[in-house]
């Protein structure tokens, strides 16, 4: 039998400190965010408009931070999660600089921990991958631990190493963007009426609106972020499983949430950090998302007309948020929760 044919790595293949070069470097195109708005309904102007773009001191219109990251990701799929059980979670994800039309993204992975299961049949895989554009700076980099099974149940477990991680990104590492400058036209774009200065810690929105995913809408998002995970796409596989069908590739759900969470937070213009995240129950074709957001905290930048807030994206399914009563209690998530995001937005400041 021919043995060319590559089926990922399994738990047992994956060493401490090697770093991965992943394939397929990826030039962004119009078609790409003309596609994701179609997907996901996202409408951040920033992101849709090069005149604003431009009036705020960019040199082009940004892609949208999410499409951008869900690209950069897809790029780790084949060699970290093909073969997983499930992804963990994020941490540390830091947007370092905007990703432009024309942009070439190339993505890496340092092994920066391992954990085997107890059952013996997988183990847990922490890495941090950074992605380049073509000039080879950096624009992304971010943390993430997988569930992958092994192959060999005889394999030696690793070492168990656990890495530290950081509960939030501190406000002196966020990348605000220098260029930027306030233009009065940015608030009739967004037809948002508050600001930096308008939120306050501990506020919660529950935005009114929710979304239904398809089958062809959450495959098609996931084949364009190039992610060949078969847990999102092989039915027949899938139906031998607990599950019995496919599960929609997390991305998704934060995208639908991001773009849900439009309502209220019309003048968060960029994502400056996700600081964490759960994927708390899986995802099914045909469930409705629907979304809340609480306010964590917000730090004065120091650029004079920027600030950051740090917000609590909750993902639900098949349920108004406003009848949710406890999102996580001492026996875990409500059956209902399907993301847990805490992540950092850049808006800007009232009076500039």
């Amino acid at each position: 039998m021919s043995t060319k044919i590559n089926t990922g790595r399994f738990f047992e293949h994956f060493v401490l400190g090697e770093t991965i070069q992943h394939a397929t470097p990826r030039t962004i195109t119009t078609g790409d965010t003309a596609l994701y708005i179609a997907l996901t309904g996202a409408r951040n102007p920033l992101h849709c408009s090069t005149p604003l773009a431009q009036s705020l001191g960019y040199p082009q219109m940004p892609v949208d931070d999410l499409l951008a990251f869900h690209i950069a990701f897809g790029k780790t799929v084949p060699d970290i999660s093909v073969n997983a059980v499930a992804n963990l979670g994020y941490a540390d994800v830091r947007f370092i600089q905007p990703v432009y039309v024309g942009d070439t993204l190339t993505t890496s992975s340092e092994v920066i921990g391992l954990k085997q299961n107890s059952n013996g049949k997988s183990g847990v895989v922490w890495v941090r991958s950074t992605t380049l554009n073509q000039q080879q700076q950096p624009v992304l980099s971010w943390v993430r631990w997988v569930m992958v099974h092994k192959k060999n149940q005889e394999a030696p477990a690793p070492d168990t190493v656990i890495p530290e991680l950081p509960e939030f990104v501190s406000p002196e590492s966020l990348a605000v963007p220098a260029h930027f400058k306030l233009n009065n036209s940015l608030g009739t774009a967004t037809a948002g009426q508050y600001w930096w200065d308008d939120y306050e810690v501990g506020e919660c929105m529950r935005h009114p609106s929710g979304l239904t995913i398809n089958e062809s809408d959450h495959t098609m998002a996931t084949h364009l972020y190039q992610n060949n995970a078969r847990l999102h796409f092989d039915a027949h596989l899938m139906k031998s499983t607990p599950q019995g069908q496919c599960l929609v590739y997390g991305g998704v759900v934060i995208s639908a949430c991001r773009a849900l969470s439009y309502e209220g937070l019309e003048n968060a213009i960029a994502i400056l950090a996700i600081n964490g995240g759960t994927h708390a129950n899986p995802s099914y074709s045909g469930d409705t998302i629907y979304c809340l957001t609480k306010v964590l905290d917000k730090w004065a930048l120091p650029h004079p007309e920027l600030g950051a807030l740090r917000l609590r994206m909750v993902g639900v399914k098949n349920m108004p948020p406003a009848t949710l009563e406890n999102i996580k209690t001492t026996q875990g998530y409500h059956p209902h929760v399907v993301l847990d995001l805490d992540y950092t937005v850049l808006i800007p400041r009232k009076g500039n």
